[in-house]
């Protein structure tokens, strides 16, 4: 879901997604490279995403990422049951 909101802002390339997830987080989260290729990847194969190569700030070959029609429809999806989520842990941290 945060690789998914983080490409709703537009393409970026890999390095650029885990840095501004990092930022947004004021630096809590931190997505390795480790986690993040195989889920690009992953979502790639869903048809949530399309990848192209291009040249990155550094002027480096690097891969950008968007979202296509369908990563959006997940998104808000992910997001729906996120918010579904947050509700069910807020009613249990109020009375248990």
């Amino acid at each position: 879901m945060l690789i998914l909101r983080t490409l709703a802002g537009g393409p970026l390339h890999g390095y650029a997604i885990s840095r501004r997830i990092k930022q947004c987080s004021a630096n809590v989260l931190d997505v390795e490279e480790g986690s993040l290729y195989p889920a690009l990847n992953r979502m790639l194969l869903k048809g949530w995403l399309y990848a192209e190569w291009g040249v990155s700030d550094t002027n480096r070959k690097a891969r950008f990422y968007r979202l296509t029609k369908d990563g959006e429809k997940q998104l808000a999806a992910e997001a729906e049951e996120f918010k579904k989520l947050i509700t069910a842990i807020q009613l249990v941290m109020k009375t248990a």
